[in-house]
């Protein structure tokens, strides 16, 4: 386990006497990292495979061109690391669109997306961040201002952006299938409700949300529909990248972080209207994507035959794994899954299972706290390897518990 613990703050000091209430009062999110770090790791829904590419190769050692005695390590500055990233981003916002538009049949002039309608940023994280500070206003700590409308069980950043940006939380849950109510969230829905987050397909549900059903919202509401797609490579519903250019309140996040495998370089993207993408470029930081992050992902949406064989490969080790969870006694229920990870019910012990079955190195993770998902662990899709070897344990330990 990791030495440190995120939990509600207890500052006693100057940061007690000077932080906002809300920040004070903050529960933040918890990443999978914070339970387990070593071991096999089927817990944050990385993928398995690896990579779809790699950064540059700017240390080959017969390409030093200075002299050996004084520059004894190679030395190749292309990317001029000396200098600022380009702010705008725009070799990596053209591949983008390049690589959805083919996906879907259309093209940068017929329907497609342009770079003018793409951010790129840190992550999906600092998307949903941004978009909260631009469209809500503050005031939820003392009765006042905007709020987001979320459907749980979903995805906890966008609870966790909307506290830090005192911004209150609709909630509109899923049915017990993990489909939206529609009529009760377009109820909900008033003058202060400014963004409306649709997680497709959802975490920790693994559905998708029909392209239907984003259509009917974004067209009887005034706020912005955000729909998170960072599991969309994996899932056989389209992309809500062709209601860009159909709706002015449809914005699509999505990331490299999953099908992509490159989670470690931390790159998202949200596509979405110009005016909408516009005021996200003018409040970010000036240089937010750095040029390490620009190189490796540029490099992999040019190397999609790696991303298509990585993904045919994760789902039909998904279909696998599916099979034969459902064919234990103890497992009540396996969900359908659009994802790269599998949610599953067992009958009993959920969270026994998990912790035990963590400690002796194999990590899944635990979901039976969510709504909806009593004695539920969700598991990553991993190699047939990894697979194998979470199957294997995951009986032993149900029989050592339960005997």
């Amino acid at each position: 386990m990791t030495e440190e613990k995120k939990e509600a703050s207890s500052a006693t000091g100057r940061a007690a006497k000077l932080a906002r209430p809300n920040i004070l009062s903050l529960q933040p999110y918890r990443c999978a990292r914070d339970d387990y770090s070593s071991g096999i790791l089927l817990d944050a829904n990385e993928n398995a495979l690896g990579p779809a590419s790699l950064p540059t190769n700017s240390l080959d050692p017969y390409d030093n061109g200075m002299e050996l005695e004084r520059y004894p390590y190679p030395y190749d500055n292309g990317m001029e690391l000396e200098r600022y990233p380009c702010p705008y981003q725009l070799t990596l916002k053209r591949l983008l669109c390049d690589h959805r538009n083919r996906q879907v049949g259309q093209t940068a002039d017929n329907g497609g997306i342009n770079p003018e309608n793409v951010f790129v940023g840190v992550g999906s994280d600092e998307a949903i961040d941004l978009l909260i500070r631009i469209f809500c206003t503050p005031g939820n700590t003392i009765g006042t201002g905007d709020s987001i409308m979320v459907s749980p069980p979903t995805y906890g950043m966008y609870k966790v952006c909307a506290n830090v940006n005192d911004v209150g939380i609709q909630k509109v849950p899923l049915t017990p299938d993990f489909d939206l109510q529609i009529p009760e969230m377009l109820q909900a829905v008033t003058p202060e409700t400014k963004l409306i987050f649709i997680c497709s397909p959802g975490n920790p549900t693994a559905k998708s949300i029909p392209l239907s059903d984003v259509r009917l919202i974004a067209s009887s509401v005034n706020a912005i529909v955000i729909v998170d797609e960072a599991y969309v490579d994996f899932s056989s519903v389209p992309s809500a990248t062709s209601l860009v250019s159909e709706f002015d309140n449809v914005v699509v996040l999505q990331t490299l972080s999953k099908a992509f495998g490159m989670a470690g370089i931390r790159c998202g993207f949200a596509i979405g209207p110009a005016d909408v993408i516009k005021l996200m470029n003018n409040v970010k930081a000036p240089y937010n994507v750095n040029k390490l992050t620009s190189d490796a992902a540029a490099n992999a949406l040019k190397n999609t035959a790696t991303l298509d064989k990585n993904i045919q490969e994760l789902l039909e080790q998904r279909e696998l794994l599916a099979k034969q969870l459902i064919e234990m006694d103890f497992v009540e229920k396996v969900y359908p899954s659009d994802a790269n990870f599998l949610l599953f019910r067992v009958k009993q012990k959920a969270n026994e299972l998990y912790k035990t079955i963590a400690d002796r190195g194999i990590v899944s993770r635990f979901r039976g706290n969510e709504l909806h998902c009593n004695e539920c662990i969700r598991v990553t899709v991993g190699t047939n390897e990894e697979n194998n070897k979470f199957l294997q344990m995951l009986q032993e330990v149900y029989n050592e518990l339960t005997a």
